[in-house]
């Protein structure tokens, strides 16, 4: 991968990590990674695994909720499937809200997940941030060579008034793309100051 070409990855990645977190809609899953902690908890009798996905507020409430559901889930198997519900719920929708999103419930295993999230999954799960950066890299090449052919098309008459609108929107449109990704790149805020979220809770 080239200098310029990383560079650009860097820039995008910056960007994109300061989305909104519904882009993690796929914690909500039934086999996502905040029900796979809960169930290792649960199994390990640890309840770390599971706080690692709330805010330092909520742990209080999440460990209540596991010693809850450590005691029934003893009981039989039917009290067992049902205190383990109730422990997925909890710590998801806990979770949801330490992000500011609204909790609408489990979502069955296999939802389809998020190109970004795909990507960040087979990162980690690999240990190589390839997965995202190629991400990256597709998904800005597209929009900024899109942009820049629709604002360098050829160049209307003089006296064609409306074409040459269209063609001053297009510049605007790529100007605007561009700094949008550039200036949060050379911003000196910290994640949290930028996308209202704890860096430290998303680790």
């Amino acid at each position: 991968m080239s200098i310029a070409r990383t560079s650009c990855v860097l820039v995008v990645a910056f960007f994109m990590a300061l989305l909104p977190a519904a882009a993690l809609g796929h914690c909500d899953a039934l086999d996502g990674p905040v029900v796979t902690a809960a169930r290792h908890a649960l199994a390990t009798g640890n309840v770390s695994h599971a706080l690692a996905w709330v805010q330092k507020d909520d742990e209080p409430e999440i460990r209540v909720a596991f010693q809850r559901a450590i005691n029934v889930r003893k009981l039989n198997a039917d009290a067992k499937e049902l205190a383990d519900r109730y422990f997925f719920e909890t710590i998801v929708r806990v979770h949801r809200a330490g992000e500011g999103e609204p909790y609408t419930g489990l979502k069955p295993s296999g939802q389809p997940v998020r190109p970004a999230a795909e990507a960040v999954d087979k990162s980690v799960d690999g240990g190589s941030a390839e997965p995202i950066l190629m991400l990256l890299w597709d998904a800005m090449r597209v929009g900024v060579e899109r942009r820049f052919a629709e604002a360098t098309a050829a160049r209307a008459s003089d006296d064609d008034v409306e074409a040459m609108r269209r063609q001053v929107r297009a510049y605007v449109t790529l100007l605007h793309y561009v700094e949008r990704i550039y200036e949060v790149a050379a911003s000196r805020q910290s994640d949290s100051d930028v996308s209202g979220h704890d860096p430290e809770h998303a680790k």
